[in-house]
């Protein structure tokens, strides 16, 4: 039987490299008793659940993304690019986290995996390699606006659910759209004023 070396291992047969990570273990979750670890108060039914989960995915994915456009964005106005990337990484993942613990808060539980995340989320994969300013400009405003139309779609039903977890959907909402409006700016030009 001939053995796998450590080149060829993690792929079948000339395809592209399969997952070589070890199968989880552990997340049994804690025992409740009625003395110890009961959570109360309002839970969050299994939609509610799911709309946020949706947000949470776009979220994380458009960090990602935006890490990986930053590291490899090059061209004219690259420094203002690459600095304007951090802002939109930074309140990628704050609203992350944000939505995430509001899930827990509602006793739902987030998963931010990265499997869980490739297979959910509503952004287009992210070329590889360089890539230059202007177009990464594009791409991230096309991200962007995948996300705050995520919160659009589910905003209504999270609203009657639950108004304070729409009150964070608000927040994503204000500053994803100001920053996909600053992003696309970049590469707009004035429009001919009609006399």
């Amino acid at each position: 039987m001939a053995t796998k070396t450590a080149s060829t291992a993690g792929k079948a047969s000339g395809d592209a490299p399969t997952n070589r990570r070890r199968p989880a273990r552990g997340g049994s979750g804690a025992e409740l008793t009625k003395e110890q670890n009961a959570e109360r108060g309002f839970r969050a039914t299994e939609e509610l659940s799911d709309n946020l989960q949706r947000v949470l995915v776009d979220l994380i994915e458009l960090s990602l993304q935006g890490k990986q456009a930053h590291w490899n964005v090059v061209g004219t106005n690259f420094r203002d690019t690459h600095l304007q990337l951090d802002e939109i990484i930074e309140a990628a993942r704050t609203f992350a986290d944000t939505v995430a613990e509001r899930m827990r808060s509602l006793h739902a539980l987030p998963d931010g995996r990265s499997d869980v995340v490739a297979q959910t989320t509503t952004l287009p994969e992210f070329p590889q390699g360089e890539i230059a300013t202007t177009e990464v400009i594009d791409l991230m405003t096309e991200r962007l606006d995948a996300v705050t139309g995520t919160c659009r779609e589910v905003h209504d039903d999270v609203d009657e659910a639950d108004p304070t977890s729409a009150d964070i959907l608000h927040a994503v909402l204000e500053r994803l759209e100001q920053l996909s409006w600053m992003v696309s700016a970049e590469n707009r030009v004035p429009r001919k004023n009609k006399k």
